[in-house]
């Protein structure tokens, strides 16, 4: 394992972080501060209770997973385009580095900052509602695996992306929609019951439901099904890396 690669791809990916500070990290969070406003103070003063929490609250763990699957995808899949697309992916992958060394830079960065993001607006967030955190390891465990999950999932988007529109389609059209209907901002117990049985095929439903039990020890998915689904999503981005490296798929051409 040549480690040295892996330090000199993952501290690269996190100085690109720091030189645009404005947009990777105070962008998402006054973003985020916006939802606490309108939603929690404005919406939530006139709203009852969800599940046995204030309204306000409710939507934390919701709001954190929205920002963090937004940036994972967009970080990871920016980092490995932008080779690509000024044509130094050729150095890259001359280099006697391996692929899963490679993978491990790129994807490990944007884990961290995703993580680093969460736990900033986690922060943030106890400026405009109280809560607690029932289970911090769980809560932990969920924000890594969510972050290093996506992180994958938003460099197979970018080795995918050919042009900067489709670099942009999957988060802006699938990903950012299935998070709003995935309960960021309600329990899918509130939804008539064919609605419910329909939002259950929404992945995404299952990443917050478990971080949300981690907080108040309430979800709309028992907690085993939300890390198990979390796992399989992990599981089937590692194997579609895997083939993207093996094949070439869109990294040799």
């Amino acid at each position: 394992m040549n480690f040295h690669a892996i330090k000199a791809i993952y501290l690269f990916e996190l100085h690109r972080t720091w030189r645009t500070l404005l947009q990777s990290i105070a962008t998402p969070v006054i973003s985020t501060s916006l939802y606490f406003v309108v939603f929690g103070s404005a919406i939530g003063s006139s709203m009852t209770e969800v599940q046995g929490v204030s309204y306000g609250a409710f939507i934390v763990p919701g709001l954190i997973m929205l920002a963090l699957l937004t940036e994972s995808i967009s970080n990871a899949s920016f980092g490995i385009y932008m080779p690509k697309y000024s044509g130094t992916i050729y150095e890259l992958l001359s280099a006697p580095i391996s692929y899963l060394e490679i993978l491990i830079g790129f994807v490990g960065a944007a884990a961290t900052k995703s993580v680093i993001l969460g736990l900033i607006i986690l922060v943030t967030a106890r400026l405009f509602v109280d809560f607690e955190i029932a289970h911090p390891l769980v809560m932990a465990l969920f924000l890594v695996l969510t972050a290093i999950t996506f992180s994958l999932f938003g460099f197979i988007i970018g080795v995918w992306a050919d042009g900067w529109e489709k670099l942009q389609v999957v988060p802006a059209l699938i990903v950012t929609p299935l998070t709003f209907l995935g309960g960021s901002f309600y329990s899918i117990s509130m939804l008539p019951p064919l609605w419910q049985q329909v939002t259950l095929f929404n992945p995404v439903v299952y990443l917050i439901s478990g971080f949300r039990w981690s907080f108040y020890g309430v979800s709309d998915v028992n907690v085993a099904v939300s890390l198990g689904m979390t796992l399989g999503f992990l599981l089937l981005c590692i194997i579609t890396v895997g083939w993207m490296f093996k094949t070439g798929y869109r990294l040799r051409q």
